[in-house]
C-alpha cells in the first residue's frame, strides 16, 4: 500500500512542479512578438492566455486591421484547446477533413489560421499565444520567435 501511495504522491508532486505561465512571461511573449513583427514592418495584435484560457496579456496595434485583436484571441484559444500550433491544423478543417465540423462542436469558435501556438514548460501545456494582423505564415513566425525568446 505504501508503494501505491508513494507512486501517487510522486506523480502529484511532478505534476504540480511545473511553474504556470506568469504575467511576466506573458509580457515577454508580447514584447518578443511585437519586436519580431515590427522588424518585419507588420502591425499585429497579440494575445496570451494561461492554461485555463484566461487572458494574461493583450496588445492591439491601432495600425492593424480592427479584427486582428479578435483573430489573435481566437488563434490562442484554438492552440490552447487543441494543444497544437494552428499552422498544423489548417488542412484538417477542409471539407471532408477530420476537424471540418469541430468549430461548432465547442463552446467558443476556433480559428484555423497559422499564428496560434501552445506554450509548454517542462513538457506541460501552460498557456497559448495568438498573433493576428500579418499573413498567416508571418504570424506563425512571430509566435515561434516569441516562444524562443521566452525559452531564452
Amino acid at each position: 500500500m505504501s508503494t501505491t501511495t508513494n507512486t501517487i504522491s510522486s506523480a502529484t508532486s511532478s505534476a504540480t512542479a511545473v511553474a504556470p505561465l506568469t504575467t511576466a512571461d506573458a509580457e515577454t511573449l508580447v514584447a518578443a512578438a511585437r519586436a519580431a513583427a515590427e522588424a518585419a514592418g507588420v502591425a499585429v495584435s497579440v494575445t496570451v492566455l494561461d492554461a485555463g484560457g484566461h487572458l494574461l496579456a493583450f496588445r492591439r496595434d491601432d495600425r492593424a486591421v480592427l479584427v486582428s485583436g479578435e483573430t489573435s484571441t481566437r488563434k490562442a484559444y484554438t492552440a490552447l484547446q487543441l494543444n497544437t500550433p494552428t499552422a498544423d491544423l489548417v488542412d484538417l478543417v477542409k471539407p471532408d477533413g477530420p476537424f471540418h465540423s469541430l468549430p461548432t462542436a465547442l463552446d467558443r469558435p476556433l480559428l484555423f489560421i497559422a499564428g496560434g501556438v501552445p506554450v509548454h514548460r517542462d513538457g506541460r501545456l501552460i498557456g497559448a499565444l495568438g498573433i493576428g494582423g500579418g499573413a498567416p505564415e508571418q504570424d506563425h513566425g512571430f509566435a515561434t520567435a516569441a516562444l524562443r525568446e521566452l525559452a531564452g
